[in-house]
């Protein structure tokens, strides 16, 4: 009879747990002593690397990795390296299995129980220390040292003693302060490697809110139907908003974005929606004849982040979260496009460890209400394929790429 490496691991755990070994600290089965990861060496050239994996120790966890959703902003060091991390393992948008946990970690950041055989994933790594982190600990994305696995770069990879801290690799290492992470059995594979997406998503929806502007009557307006658009969508379509507008130039991007629950699209490379003029005009024919209550800004052109004004109503509102990297700069005119129509504007800064939760909580909402978020993965690859997979990304091929380790 074969036997899997898994059913042997099973196995192991019961065995120790029979005999009163607690299997918070004690592997199931030996520990690899190395990790191979997909190294960003050059522009556009990732390497397969093999790193040592250090001595664990009490306050460790080491995670074999499952897969890893690619986010824009890997692409954008994979294509020059704008944070000057090279060489870096890249990947945060990712989750695995705990295969190793130091006897000093009992829970997840939540609370909840932790075990070898729990599925994980990261969150921000937060320093405690500058203003932001002593005045809103509550909001650990504006900590000025903010960090997060996947984009820590080998030279403070090798200073804190790990350079297996990206998730596109077999093994992950989780070590250093302020380190967040939280227990995730309750979700499938896809849905752990959306989860990430999803929290910057839910993080924004959350700075919406507090313009008071979002209701169950509200017209809302998403810019982008890329993944983070498309994920912006059904945040909004699980909140209860029941009339989304999607404006993109690709059609086939549109209508994932109707899957998503998007009631009305509008594409500049249609002939009557070429102009921003014959856009707005559309807009408002849906929205009250006066525009949009609110919009979400969530693509990287600066080109459409000034027209977005325009689709908005008087006293609206709008959340930029489109720009994560610096992609230039626009120009509008503010008496027009924001003091005479006193327009409510958030920035959304990725998201907080306390959203992960929530986060959560949207992800089994659209397994209830069947919205189809898990169709939004189109493409995997391997590890030995990274560079293949961010050509997929940047040729926009798909919509959400992964890697997935086999």
């Amino acid at each position: 009879m074969d036997i899997t490496s898994n059913q042997i691991e099973a196995i192991v755990r019961q065995v120790l747990g029979s005999m009163g070994t607690t299997a918070a600290s004690a592997p199931a089965g030996p520990l690899p002593k190395t990790a191979k990861v997909a190294m960003l060496v050059d522009s556009k050239k990732i390497e397969v690397q093999e790193v040592p994996i250090p001595e664990l120790g009490p306050d460790d966890i080491l995670v074999r990795v499952e897969g890893a959703g690619i986010c824009g902003t890997d692409v954008h060091e994979w294509r020059q390296d704008p944070f000057g991390l090279m060489p870096v393992v890249l990947g945060h948008e990712g989750t695995g299995e705990v295969v190793y946990l130091g006897s000093n970690i009992k829970s997840d950041t939540a609370g909840k129980p932790l075990k070898v055989g729990d599925k994980l994933v990261t969150s921000v790594i937060s320093c405690g220390e500058c203003y932001a982190c002593r005045m809103t600990p509550g909001r650990t994305n504006l900590c000025d040292k903010q960090g997060v696995f996947g984009l820590i770069g080998d030279k403070r990879g090798t200073e804190e003693g790990n350079r297996a801290n990206g998730w596109f690799a077999d093994y992950m290492l989780i070590r250093g302060h302020g380190t967040t992470y939280f227990q995730v059995n309750e979700l499938n594979l896809k849905q752990r490697m959306i989860l990430e997406l999803a929290c910057v998503c839910v993080h924004a929806l959350e700075r919406s809110q507090s313009t008071g502007l979002l209701n169950f009557g509200s017209k809302v307006l998403v810019q982008g139907c890329g993944p983070v658009g498309l994920v912006m969508i059904t945040v909004l379509r699980a909140a209860g908003i029941n009339h989304i507008i999607a404006v993109d130039g690709n059609e086939d991007r549109l209508k994932v974005a109707e899957r998503m629950g998007a009631k009305t699209t509008v594409c500049f490379k249609r002939p009557e929606e070429d102009t921003l003029e014959k856009r707005a005009a559309k807009v408002k024919s849906v929205a009250n004849g006066v525009g949009v209550d609110f919009a979400f800004q969530c693509t990287g052109a600066p080109i459409a982040a000034a027209d977005i004004y325009e689709y908005i109503r008087r006293g609206g509102g709008m959340c930029e979260m489109g720009f994560f990297v610096n992609n230039g700069e626009y120009s509008i005119n503010p008496h027009f496009a924001m003091c005479n129509k006193e327009i409510n504007i958030v920035g959304s800064w990725d998201y907080s460890a306390e959203d992960y939760p929530k986060t959560v909580a949207f992800l089994k909402q659209c397994a209830e209400m069947n919205i189809p978020i898990e169709e939004l993965i189109t493409h995997s690859f391997p590890l030995d394929q990274m560079n293949e997979a961010m050509e997929t990304n940047v040729a926009q091929k798909g919509i959400k790429i992964c890697y997935i380790a086999k």
